[in-house]
């Protein structure tokens, strides 16, 4: 019964119900991730301490940095288990799962230690100063030391249970987590509450990351004779093709974020010499256009199980359709945003913190930052189609020509010429750019007539 429902969504069911069934859970499920932390700086600025506010913001791309391991073990495994399922190899599947499984919750561990044994170094390279180095470990201490195991598996697991298609499912349990933090934000960080600023606000995103990985543990139990995801230990082992597969996928899109880390940590560096009012305001805008972008990652990474399904069975054309769709929905929609978000930046930012200064710094940054949205949406497709195909080299020329070439070296010279505003506008140089790239390569995939490569 499950396979032929499986079957049902990837090979019969009408394109336009097919992506939103995969999609929308998938968007729900990434702006989890904006949720925590838009909570965490919504709570933390209610205190009106630029100091507090900024140390959310300073750690902001350690745990971006989480996503490096989301990716290398999320992104691979669901992308080979997807592809397997196309070809009816369960065994692959279940293989797939449970080296992504073993492998992301070693190396939450790891991150956990190495953050805890370089704590200083790392507070340096963050853009920590005498100021806000103090509030900053305090929230670093809960949600990576303590933390980076639940964070990561939480995310491992609900992409692999989008895999088999249960997007629902996937999304319910990064859910219940973002609930729970909410709810725990203000008795944490508050006067009234127990009253730990920063620190509060990683305790409660700890606590709530436990949470979505019990629903995980449960759901798995419970459906453990219908769902191909496998976290068996019988199952994990390094059988080369599997190995190769995700990495080939994973260690791109891992790449890929790594980058995402280094250009914010730049952005941050270049920043913090303004202080902690700029800090803070650079903090918001950022949170508040990850909105919108996550919705464009969502839609991407939740067709991603169809295209590669369809890819593997040869069904070049429903895959095809499923792309445009996707484009065709999303694209307008980030144009809408864009126009909101320029008319309305200055009500925005005033909602995260009442503060003059933070309030005037935040305005530009944000209609500096949206300007990207409509042309980041064909980036995101793009990468995503070179995920779900297994065309990891791609993907991280991707990467490369969006970090490394355009927009690091645009943070340094708009930030020459036009100090500190000029930052949000680095991102705009470089998805213009890659805009016009994706629509040549995804022309040339759509054109292409490969037999997909077994792994």
């Amino acid at each position: 019964m499950a396979d032929n429902q499986k079957t049902q969504l990837f090979e019969e069911m009408p394109i336009p119900k097919a992506v939103m069934q995969l999609s929308i859970p998938t968007v729900l499920s990434s702006l989890v991730m904006v949720i925590y932390n838009l909570a965490d700086t919504y709570f933390v600025g209610m205190l009106n301490n630029p100091v507090q506010n900024a140390a959310v913001t300073l750690a902001a791309p350690v745990l971006l940095a989480f996503n490096a391991v989301n990716n290398l073990f999320g992104v691979g495994s669901s992308s080979m288990m997807s592809r397997a399922l196309g070809r009816k190899d369960y065994d692959t599947v279940s293989r797939s799962s449970a080296f992504g499984f073993y492998c992301s919750l070693l190396s939450g561990f790891l991150f956990s230690f190495l953050c805890f044994a370089l704590q200083n170094p790392l507070l340096t390279v963050l853009g920590a100063d005498s100021n806000t180095a103090e509030a900053t470990l305090g929230y670093l201490r809960w949600t990576v030391i303590c933390g980076a195991a639940p964070a990561i598996l939480n995310v491992v697991m609900a992409y692999m249970v989008r895999a088999e298609g249960a997007s629902l499912h996937a999304s319910l349990g990064t859910m219940s987590g973002c609930l729970l933090n909410i709810i725990l934000d203000p008795i944490f960080i508050l006067p009234w509450g127990l009253n730990m600023g920063a620190a509060g606000a990683g305790l409660a995103t700890f606590l709530s990351n436990c949470v979505a990985c019990c629903y995980f543990f449960i759901l798995l139990y419970v459906r453990r004779k219908t769902t191909v995801v496998c976290i068996s230990p019988k199952k994990f082992g390094f059988r080369k093709g599997i190995v190769l597969g995700i990495c080939g996928v994973g260690i791109p899109a891992s790449i890929q974020n790594l980058l995402n880390v280094t250009g914010m940590t730049i952005l941050n560096n270049f920043t913090s010499p303004f202080g902690p009012h700029a800090v803070a305001a650079m903090g918001i805008a950022q949170k508040v256009n990850m909105v919108p972008l996550q919705v464009a990652i969502g839609f991407s990474q939740g067709v991603m199980p169809l295209i590669s399904y369809n890819y593997a069975s040869n069904n070049r054309k429903r895959m095809k359709d499923s792309i445009m769709f996707t484009i065709k929905t999303i694209v307008p929609l980030m144009a809408a945003v864009l126009i909101l978000f320029t008319v309305g930046a200055g009500p925005i930012i005033n909602s995260f913190m009442k503060n003059a200064d933070v309030i005037a710094f935040g305005t530009r940054f944000l209609r500096g930052f949206c300007l990207c949205l409509p042309f980041l949406c064909m980036d995101f497709i793009a990468v995503g189609v070179f995920q779900a195909v297994g065309h990891g080299r791609s993907a991280l020329a991707f990467a490369i020509l969006r970090k490394i070439v355009l927009e690091i070296p645009a943070l340094y010279i708009l930030n020459f010429l036009f100090p500190l505003y000029g930052l949000p506008y680095a991102q705009f140089v470089a998805e213009l750019v890659l805009s016009i790239a994706s629509v040549i390569m995804l022309n040339r995939i759509f054109k292409s007539g490969e037999t997909p490569a077994e792994a």
